[in-house]
């Protein structure tokens, strides 16, 4: 039997989206409609993850991505999928996606004024042995809604230009988090009645945490003041909030919502293999940064706040450092010279 406080979280994603957009007296229910075909996409995605093991979608197909990556079955489905719920509404004029080698130009009617990024399946690498995964997206408005879509200008924004962005995990429940620039609000998935419901609202990253997460077998490749940052955040010291707790999981979203809830740090630095950085600006990182902003955080690539990074290709990758404010403030000191003991 629900609780009192359980009939208080009935509140579907569906709802929620409508709530938000009665606070636009100018709305269309364009957007509204948008958001509800990408949720049929998460739920459809959700199902199929589910039933991975018995549904032959598990494992790898015989071609690559134009970053040089073998595809996996699931990978090439979750693509589809969002590609055609996408297109659908005529809501949306052009996506970009991790698995296409292009900008797909949905539509060219001057009516269609929405562009949606996503990385269809984080997490590739850990989609055989059941860790979780989830999908990324994040989405535009046309510059000049008059004219037609341009590839340089509309798909190209600069991240603090998102109007929406969010993340879906598949995980122990299937959870979908979002923003569109009015906090953070996480919705888990009741497959009984094929529902998202409201689970948490107005999420906030706490000011500080006790863990960081790194790929640290990458370590001997970085620079050194990154170096010297995450071997203090392994000292001890005397108020004991040192050592820090070493947690990674390797997928993007999986850790960035770990972050959100526990704070502490991310980092995914540039290093001699991957001078310009690893992860994708566009479609991974700007619509995870978006949220983890939304909710209080900070993020930079080491010099610049990555929302204020103007693109220059779809595929454009970049250095990744986030999360609670003091744990960035205290990566700052260690990247311009000025903490030098615990």
């Amino acid at each position: 039997m629900l609780s009192g406080k359980g009939f208080k979280r009935l509140i579907t994603i569906d709802h929620h989206i409508t709530k938000e957009e009665n606070l636009h007296p100018e709305a269309t229910g364009e957007f509204t409609s948008l958001l509800n075909d990408l949720t049929l996409a998460v739920r459809i995605i959700s199902r199929e993850v589910r039933r991975a093991g018995l549904n032959d979608i598990l494992g790898w197909t015989n071609t690559t991505n134009i970053h040089g990556e073998i595809r996996q079955k699931l990978d090439t489905y979750a693509n589809e999928i969002l590609k055609k719920a996408m297109s659908q509404g005529g809501h949306v004029c052009a996506f970009a996606t991790e698995e296409d080698d292009e900008v797909t130009i949905v539509s060219s009617d001057k009516k269609s004024k929405y562009i949606i990024l996503f990385d269809p399946l984080d997490g590739s690498s850990n989609i055989n042995v059941n860790i979780t995964i989830g999908t990324i997206f994040g989405i535009y408005k046309k510059l000049d809604i008059d004219k037609k879509v341009c590839e340089s200008s509309d798909v190209l924004q600069r991240g603090r230009n998102l109007v929406a962005a969010g993340y879906a995990l598949y995980g122990s429940s299937t959870l979908l988090v979002y923003s569109t620039g009015n906090g953070v609000n996480a919705f888990t998935y009741d497959p009984t009645i094929g529902e998202f419901l409201l689970s948490k609202s107005n999420m906030k990253i706490p000011q500080f945490g006790r863990q960081y997460s790194t790929n640290e077998g990458n370590a001997f490749f970085w620079d050194e003041k990154v170096k010297n940052f995450v071997d203090y955040l392994k000292t001890p010291n005397q108020d004991k909030r040192f050592p820090y707790d070493l947690r990674y999981i390797g997928t993007l979203i999986a850790d960035m919502h770990r972050l959100l809830n526990y704070g502490g740090i991310y980092l995914y630095p540039a290093n001699q293999k991957h001078p310009h950085g690893k992860l994708r600006l566009i479609y991974e990182v700007n619509p995870l940064v978006y949220i983890l902003e939304q909710s209080g955080g900070i993020a930079t690539d080491g010099k610049n706040r990555i929302l204020d990074i103007l693109p220059q290709q779809i595929h454009q990758r970049t250095p990744l450092f986030m999360g609670s404010p003091e744990e960035m403030a205290l990566l700052n000191k260690f990247l311009n010279n000025t903490q030098t003991h615990n």
